[in-house]
């Protein structure tokens, strides 16, 4: 009989345990020392919607506080699954890191059959960034002045209204609306909610549901007109707009947040190592403190979110359950 040491799965194991011991040094000195070059931020939708705006915010301070640049990178399209496979299958350093929300990491998997990244499996999550809520906009001068009138006109003629979206947050809060509200409405996709509004400026579509910092700017110029907001009360920055509950939807709530992730690497546990999530954890959570992002949260309604990465994979496993319930009860079919 082979002793422990002597058999050749001993031996295996043997180089296992010391690669291990090895590596961890490297790993603790690679934690300490992070970030030694740039960082690129991977935003799954286009420049000026709220996700890149908070990605910028936020990036501003981890360069300032990191001593290193950090690059925004814009990968919109496939509700945000362009994005969320380029940083899965990117190197699990640490120096690309996906700044999203909940469409492409509790929404998707419950929208598509298939999905180019496992929202869980493939990413290391780093750090709550946000919370927040959506605003019912229609143009300025539309002839609708209330959810009431839209769901009147809806009742009167099925099919005929339209609502962009240009992520899986405004697609299931339109979804939502017409299930609770028992109307028919056309759906139009968007590779981001900006290039609805874009649409929606030039009377293609008749509403959309789309977050405060792509609309508020658009409200406040006078070349859109909010109906109410998506979540369960009122938002500071339109602190006169009725919540979609009080407007006649009882029981109407659909918020969004915003999350950062690292790769999680192939195969585990060959992830990001976990000094290195910790350093980004770190410099997410004094980012989030800075005049920069509390601006952006003033300015669009939300609040401030941050969390450990172990409280992160929690709270998105059960967004992720709530979003299932929510997509079913909304009758809507993954494609």
């Amino acid at each position: 009989m082979h002793s422990f040491f002597t058999t050749p799965f001993s031996r295996r194991r043997l180089a296992v345990l010391a690669a291990a011991a090895l590596a961890l040094p490297a790993a603790l000195a690679q934690g300490n020392g992070f970030p030694g070059k740039p960082i690129t931020f991977v935003v799954p939708f286009a420049a000026g919607s709220a996700t890149d705006s908070l990605a910028r915010a936020v990036g501003q301070s981890v360069a300032e506080k990191g001593g290193q640049p950090v690059v925004v990178d814009n990968k919109a399209g496939a509700s945000g699954a362009i994005a969320a496979q380029q940083v899965a299958r990117a190197p699990a350093d640490g120096y690309t890191v996906l700044i999203t929300t909940n469409t492409t990491h509790a929404a998707n998997e419950h929208l598509y059959k298939k999905l180019s990244y496992d929202p869980v499996k493939d990413f290391a999550p780093i750090s709550g960034l946000g919370k927040g809520g959506q605003i019912m906009v229609v143009r300025a001068d539309s002839p609708y002045r209330s959810v009431g009138d839209v769901l009147a006109a809806a009742r009167q003629a099925p099919g005929k209204l339209s609502f962009g979206s240009g992520s899986s947050s405004s697609r299931v809060a339109g979804e939502l609306f017409q299930q609770m509200a028992q109307v028919q409405l056309l759906h139009v996709p968007y590779r981001s909610n900006p290039m609805g509004i874009t649409d929606l400026l030039g009377g293609q579509i008749t509403m959309m549901f789309t977050d405060a910092s792509t609309g508020v700017p658009q409200i406040t110029a006078g070349k859109l007109r909010a109906l109410g907001v998506t979540s369960s009360k009122r938002t500071a920055v339109l602190p006169d707009v009725p919540t979609i509950d009080e407007a006649g939807v009882k029981g109407y709530d659909m918020g969004y947040w915003f999350a950062a992730y690292a790769p999680a690497g192939t195969p585990a546990p060959a992830g990001t190592p976990a000094p290195v999530v910790a350093r980004l954890n770190q410099l997410v959570a004094e980012a989030l403190k800075s005049p920069a992002v509390l601006q952006f949260f003033a300015s669009s309604g939300g609040e401030v979110f941050p969390t450990t990465p172990e409280a992160l994979a929690k709270f998105q496993a059960a967004e992720t359950a709530k979003w299932g319930k929510v997509i079913k009860a909304a009758g809507i079919e993954p494609e």
